[in-house]
């Protein structure tokens, strides 16, 4: 076990022991606002230029209803043992006491691949756990387990400079907080 954690620790969606992504609300509401912009804006310029019609207005509706589809976020749900990740094609969750794998795909907009014994898998963005600790908590804690018990194969040194990086992240965010940074 190379890698720290502090207690888990979780708290929201009606149960006490579940939390979810703290800023998903923010950037759900900010796709809207990009499709609202976008469709509004295709419209008042086909309008301006005398062609708006209710056919075109319906295709730049389906238009902006694609782009809240490309900015919506996944909604990412923790507790103790598991992790799910809610989008548009529907839910994915793994035990996260049973992970087999976890990987780490891409460069900036960087995402991890986890694999639990059941055979189920899900995607997540790191981004989502820089910005969540308790739900970071609750994955930490939940590979321990999986390490404890044998079954994590694959991802220790990801889930060792995942836990640096978000471990740093706090403290320069402690440092800030208090004056000191």
């Amino acid at each position: 076990m190379g890698w720290r954690t502090a207690p888990a620790a979780a708290t929201h969606a009606g149960r006490p022991d579940t939390t979810v992504d703290r800023h998903w609300r923010a950037d759900a509401r900010r796709a809207l606002h990009y499709s609202l912009a976008f469709a509004g804006l295709l419209m008042l310029l086909d309008w301006g230029a005398g062609g708006l019609t209710l056919p075109r207005a319906g295709l730049w509706s389906v238009l902006g209803i694609l782009v809240l589809a490309v900015f919506l976020p996944s909604r990412v749900t923790a507790g103790d043992g598991w992790l799910a990740v809610q989008g548009l094609m529907g839910e994915r969750r793994v035990r996260t006491d049973a992970l087999v794998s976890v990987r780490r795909y891409g460069g900036i907009a960087a995402h991890l691949v986890l694999r639990d014994a059941h055979g189920r898998w899900l995607e997540l963005d790191l981004h989502v756990l820089e910005a969540n600790p308790l739900i970071w908590h609750l994955l930490d804690a939940g590979a321990r387990r999986s390490l404890e018990r044998g079954t994590l194969r694959h991802g220790t040194q990801v889930l060792a400079e995942l836990a640096d990086r978000i471990d740093g992240l706090e403290a320069r965010a402690v440092l800030k907080a208090s004056g000191l940074l």
